[in-house]
């Protein structure tokens, strides 16, 4: 099984096409603390966690923290290990939805085979592209 930060870096690079692990800083108390957004893209902060760990319920938090510091929409994915709706995965959906927050499941499964098979997809668009451009002239 792949790690959080492992499959974090794949939804977010390959898929919503965001950075990964990005810091964030605050002052409280005179003191500079920061916070890291495991994906940011140019209209959200993505908190990523696993659907059968208790600690991922500190997604919602992260979520709306990072929101309130980058002036970003919040967004939850749970990643899906084993094809069934979990106590955690449940609660966390419901409380996301209740305060506005985007929320969506992808499986551990589809994100190895995206990040498998995406040289595939760079090839493919390459050969596209040198085939309109073959047209056009």
């Amino acid at each position: 099984m792949a790690t959080e930060m492992e499959l974090a870096a794949i939804l977010c690079s390959l898929i919503l096409g965001g950075e990964v692990e990005q810091r964030h800083y605050f002052d409280v108390v005179d003191r500079r603390h920061h916070i890291r957004v495991d994906c940011e893209t140019d209209s959200h902060v993505v908190e990523v966690g696993f659907d059968d760990k208790r600690s991922s319920n500190d997604s919602l938090h992260q979520a709306l923290f990072s929101a309130n510091l980058t002036g970003k929409l919040p967004m939850i994915v749970i990643i899906d290990t084993n094809g069934f709706e979990e106590n955690v995965q449940y609660q966390i959906e419901t409380v996301a939805r209740m305060t506005g927050v985007s929320y969506m499941t992808v499986t551990e499964d589809f994100l190895i085979r995206w990040q498998m098979t995406e040289p595939f997809r760079q090839n493919r668009s390459t050969l596209f592209r040198q085939v309109e451009t073959a047209a056009v002239n």
